[in-house]
């Protein structure tokens, strides 16, 4: 089995910054891309920033600048530093990788965390 966790996300003012971390747990051989989507009441799940294996970032529109993507592969992990953030930020933050297992490539979902952006 494999388990994603994130951790980090919470009560920010406008123009603050957040970091956000997945660790992917349990019995595969390797990961592929990573990446976070988010998600707000009554909306769609949107992408917000994936990151290849070889270390490739892309980012939506609305976040370029402000959003930056990392992993380290050692650790099965993968990080999302959010600054300069806005209200429209808030969202629930879910965490995403493509796990080779048992000889298939699979998206893997973490249960998300939520950040809100208030003042």
């Amino acid at each position: 089995q494999v388990q994603l966790v994130e951790s980090g996300g919470g009560l920010v003012q406008p123009g603050g910054s957040l970091r956000l971390s997945c660790v992917a747990s349990g019995s595969f051989v390797s990961i592929n891309t990573m990446g976070w989507y988010r998600q707000s009441p009554g909306k769609q799940r949107d992408l917000v920033a994936v990151i290849t294996s070889g270390g490739s970032p892309n980012f939506a529109d609305s976040v370029k600048g402000r959003f930056t993507i990392s992993r380290d592969n050692a650790k099965n992990l993968v990080d999302l530093q959010m600054d300069n953030l806005k209200p429209e930020d808030t969202a629930l933050y879910s965490c995403y990788m493509v796990i080779y297992r048992l000889g298939y490539l699979r998206n893997y979902w973490g249960q998300g965390t939520q950040v809100t952006v208030s003042t």
